[in-house]
């Protein structure tokens, strides 16, 4: 698909960079590597290799998505080295406990201490967190008085998964975050955003019964939006899969991560992802693995980064920056 037909937004100059990263894992953390039985359904070792899921976590009742938010926007604010009343927004990427009314948005900013903040959700599936850096991004530069915004995304994917089926081997539990601050223009940071969408392919993954109701054909779709959103990106920046340092997607199931290794010819050492341990956590993929990973040192300040996302086959998007 040529790239004027994807809705990339530029930022490169804009001075908007990420200052802080964040994650939070819920305390019980379930292993499949000796096999497990959920409803009455026994699962052999193998079976959990051949998903690629080694382990992952599950929320406890009280360990509901503001406050699994609120952990991940802490952390991603001392790392920022910034304070609960400097921020100006406050967005909220979810979509497995959705409401009608209140937003969740709000109560977490309540709960930080952000009383200037606008805070609203956003939904997109496992598209949330790119959908949420896009807006804070589009706010931040329409404000000239806003500097900037924390992105939390957060999701218990593990109650999406219906019962007897092996999602309830790959979904897992999590909320990551981001601090998008705008600094000097001409500096670098993030570049370009992307969000499309295919509504003849709405019904691709459906939960209109609470539980996540996949098609066959969702395998190829993803594989096929994914690769649509990097090759934009990289058209758009100018540069080749080799100029990339780390390709940190948002992870489907191994299926998934196969076709897009195969269709960007990328080095194997370049995919990065925490899949094995974490499982597949929805909106919250892409910031706990960049901030999991920062944290131990893999990724790095100036590393340039390309992250994929698909919400539910038919929402795409992506994000090329810098750390």
């Amino acid at each position: 698909m040529p790239v004027e037909h994807l809705n990339a937004m530029t930022w490169t100059g804009s001075g908007l960079r990420f200052t802080g990263l964040g994650h939070y894992f819920p305390r019980t953390l379930v292993s499949n590597e000796d096999g497990i039985t959920i409803g009455g359904r026994t699962y052999a070792p193998e079976v959990a290799a051949e998903l690629g899921v080694l382990s992952r976590h599950e929320a406890a009742e009280d360990e509901t998505v503001e406050f699994m938010a609120e952990q991940a926007a802490r952390a991603a604010l001392a790392k920022a080295g910034r304070e609960a009343d400097e921020v100006d927004v406050v967005v909220l990427a979810n979509w497995t406990d959705r409401q009608w009314i209140p937003e969740i948005g709000p109560q977490v900013a309540a709960r930080l201490g952000a009383d200037r903040a606008l805070a609203f959700d956003v939904c997109g599936a496992c598209t949330g967190f790119v959908h949420g850096v896009q807006t804070a991004a589009s706010m931040l530069a329409a404000q000239p008085g806003w500097q900037r915004a924390v992105v939390v995304a957060a999701d218990r994917f593990s109650r999406r998964a219906r019962p007897g089926t092996r999602g309830q081997l790959i979904f897992g539990d999590a909320a990551g975050a981001v601090v998008l601050e705008k600094g000097a223009e001409g500096t670098t940071g993030l570049h370009y955003s992307m969000l499309n969408c295919d509504a003849s392919q709405a019904d691709a993954v459906a939960a209109r019964d609470g539980w996540l109701r996949p098609r066959p054909e969702l395998i190829d779709l993803a594989i096929g939006s994914s690769l649509k959103v990097a090759d934009g990106l990289l058209e758009r920046a100018g540069i080749g899969v080799e100029d990339l340092d780390w390709l940190v997607p948002h992870p489907g199931n191994n299926a998934i991560h196969a076709g897009v290794k195969a269709g960007l010819t990328l080095p194997p050492e370049k995919f990065r992802t925490n899949f094995d341990r974490r499982g597949n956590t929805g909106c919250a993929s892409i910031p706990i693995a960049l901030s999991e990973f920062a944290e131990q040192g893999l990724l790095k300040p100036g590393d340039r980064i390309l992250s994929t996302a698909v919400g539910s086959g038919w929402y795409y998007g992506g994000l090329l920056f810098e750390l």
